[in-house]
């Protein structure tokens, strides 16, 4: 059997099951679960990859490895990840999130469903008696929190003998029908900072006789990212928002603690590795003259997404077979997040960027509650996955 006729088996068996892969998307999107909490989820992709043949090791409470192929060949890998985001789904869909305050609004269940359809169709291929080498897959849970689930997943073995790993994430911002593809680095550093501030309090009326705090944390707020910018070379891309700010109830009275925490991203993997040195150094000299005391914590995240050029290409040969070469989309280096970057530490692979965005729609945002996808998008990142690893082993 050819390259070609092992494609044709994939094909066939998705047009087939495209219908029951929306239906599976719309009951997880319905259903969703937060990081480490993935049970529901891991347990239906269990009972579909057990029914087809998938050898399969659960990876705790949520999470599962499944292999597939004999010999010692060459094997690939690819990755979903199951959680969903702790905001309130805000879409009108009947198949809308019903757990208040979850919501998968980064995609995952489009990346689950995906996955889970290209083990369908490898299944078939394999029954065939034509994969031409091994297949693992990677349901991976907590992609959303740091540390996230890909170092545990390596920790107990979820990299051994791949050669190659493969991803695809969602990209609301490209139409669906096209898949983003960029070498070297596609996402960046996402560190994560607390500053807890301590001191003496008082009257308003008397900050002199006071640490005061509040205004201590309001230097941290402007100058922080301010110096970090003129401290670093422009090209590193450094970015630092505040998410969360804190201190005191009433307005005449100076508190004696407070708290501020935000994202520490950048592009550049050289600093990255510095940069809670670097923090910690600033946060210092910046409250000193206020004589409140700083506690620091940085929690390190991911590293940037790295591309290399042959996993890019092979990524790129399977689109075109799916999507023809018009379906091939330009992309950039984000500042997001991405923990699949810990994965291409260890092995070299590639993450594409699947287009949901119905064409003449609107663009939705991640990690917003009223994110919508087009959902011929599973259909398609399911056929490219496959291709991929069919073109890996």
């Amino acid at each position: 059997m050819s390259r070609e006729e092992a494609l044709a088996i994939v094909e066939t068996v998705l047009d087939k099951r495209e219908d029951d892969l929306v239906d599976l998307r719309r009951d997880l999107h319905a259903h969703p679960e937060l990081s480490w909490r993935e049970s529901r989820t891991t347990d239906l992709v269990c009972h579909h990859l057990d029914e087809v043949g998938w050898r399969l090791t659960r990876t705790g409470e949520s999470g599962l490895i499944a292999d597939l192929g004999d010999g010692d060949g060459p094997r690939v890998a690819l990755r979903a990840d199951l959680d969903a985001l702790p905001v309130n789904d805000t879409t009108p869909d009947p198949w809308r999130s019903q757990v208040p305050g979850v919501a998968h609004a980064c995609g995952h269940d489009v990346h689950t469903t995906a996955l889970l359809g290209a083990g369908l169709a490898l299944a078939e291929v394999h029954a065939a008696g034509r994969l031409p080498g091994r297949v693992r897959l990677l349901f991976q849970p907590a992609e959303e929190v740091m540390p996230g689930g890909a170092a545990r997943l390596m920790e107990i073995g979820a990299l051994d003998d791949v050669t190659r790993i493969f991803c695809l994430h969602c990209d609301p911002t490209i139409d669906v029908g096209h898949v983003g593809l960029r070498e070297g680095p596609v996402t960046g550093a996402a560190d994560s900072l607390e500053i807890r501030l301590s001191g003496s309090g008082g009257h308003t009326s008397r900050p002199h006789l006071t640490e005061d705090l509040t205004f201590a944390l309001a230097k941290i707020v402007t100058e922080l990212p301010s110096v970090l910018s003129r401290r670093l070379d422009p090209r590193v891309g450094v970015s630092l928002v505040w998410g969360r700010l804190g201190a005191g109830r009433a307005v005449n009275v100076i508190p004696d603690s407070g708290t501020l925490a935000g994202t520490v991203r950048m592009l550049d993997a050289v600093a990255w590795s510095d940069m809670e040195e670097r923090i910690r150094r600033h946060v210092a000299e910046i409250v000193a003259p206020y004589g409140v005391r700083a506690d620091v914590d940085y929690q390190r995240g991911v590293p940037p997404v790295v591309n290399d050029a042959a996993s890019v290409a092979l990524l790129g040969r399977a689109v075109d077979e799916v999507l023809g070469t018009a379906g091939r989309a330009p992309t950039s280096q984000s500042l997001g997040g991405e923990d699949f970057a810990w994965y291409l530490t260890r092995v070299s692979g590639a993450m594409g960027r699947l287009g949901t965005r119905q064409p003449g729609g609107p663009t939705y945002d991640i990690h917003q509650g009223n994110l919508r996808v087009d959902e011929r998008a599973t259909a398609i990142g399911a056929k490219v996955l496959a291709g991929v690893a069919l073109g890996a082993i």
